[in-house]
């Protein structure tokens, strides 16, 4: 299951309010209201399912999800991008690739 939320300036008038908002997807019209994503921030928690979402999901009894919130920020820094992605903890895994500063 996913949620994205925008900016109302960002989303007004655009292909964003369609369900598929055309070539290149989301990001594709974000970038042509002059967001370019530089980096992105995911908060992951696993926690039981709500009503909802296991019947959305078809959840066996006892199975959790996987809650991740996920922030993208443009090229000064501003966030103007997130979304919600909940998973079957089940059936879904997570792989991060980070660069280490030194």
């Amino acid at each position: 299951m996913v949620t994205a939320y925008l900016r109302w300036a960002d989303a007004e008038d655009t292909p964003l309010l369609q369900p598929k908002p055309g070539p290149g997807g989301i990001y594709g019209r974000l970038e042509e209201r002059g967001h370019t994503m530089t980096t992105g921030q995911d908060e992951i928690i696993a926690r039981m399912a709500s009503h909802t979402e296991a019947q959305t999901l078809d959840l066996p009894p006892g199975v959790p999800v996987l809650d991740v919130l996920h922030t993208s920020f443009d090229q000064d820094g501003e966030p103007f991008e997130i979304s919600r992605f909940v998973h079957r903890a089940d059936r879904a895994g997570l792989t991060y690739n980070f660069p280490v500063e030194n």
